[in-house]
């Protein structure tokens, strides 16, 4: 169950008591932070592509308004960015849709943290569950998630 492998990823770091249930769906950005209580940027959600080989996934935490920028993408990774289909979520995430996070992916999985989330103190990322969340500052974010870096691949929505 995918919130059993996020729960076992946290507690390795201490945090899985630090896991935030609920009744609502936090399945989408709007939905969680209506629940939690903070702007939809602050929700750090994991945004699941292929690699150039389409055999493992390349796991993106942005910030909740980003969106990813094509050519940043593939001027980072070296081709074009390419959500996972739906069949292929849980085999390359671990998680099921809705509750994808960057804790207790398979080896293969490539956690990226892009550079949106870098205008907030603590984000909200699933934990492995439609209904779970953790709160993280960054540093905990950075250090949790085992990522492999800081990209800037995405797109903040323009301001008027």
């Amino acid at each position: 169950m995918s919130i059993e492998l996020a729960r076992t990823h946290l507690d390795r770091f201490g945090r899985g008591g630090d896991i935030i249930e609920s009744v609502e769906s936090k399945a989408t950005v709007e939905l969680a932070a209506a629940a939690l209580g903070v702007s939809p940027a602050e929700i750090a959600k994991t945004i699941s592509l292929y690699t150039e080989d389409r055999t493992a996934a390349i796991l993106i935490v942005a910030a909740g308004d980003a969106k990813i920028a094509n050519a940043k993408f593939k001027a980072h990774f070296g081709t074009k960015a390419r959500m996972l289909a739906a069949e292929d979520v849980e085999p390359m995430t671990g998680h099921a849709i809705g509750g994808v996070c960057p804790f207790g992916n398979p080896a293969s999985a490539e956690v990226w943290l892009d550079s949106s989330m870098k205008r907030f103190d603590m984000v909200y990322p699933a934990a492995g569950s439609a209904n779970t969340t953790i709160a993280l500052t960054l540093g905990d974010l950075e250090t949790i998630s085992e990522a492999r870096g800081w990209v800037d691949v995405t797109r903040l929505p323009e301001t008027v």
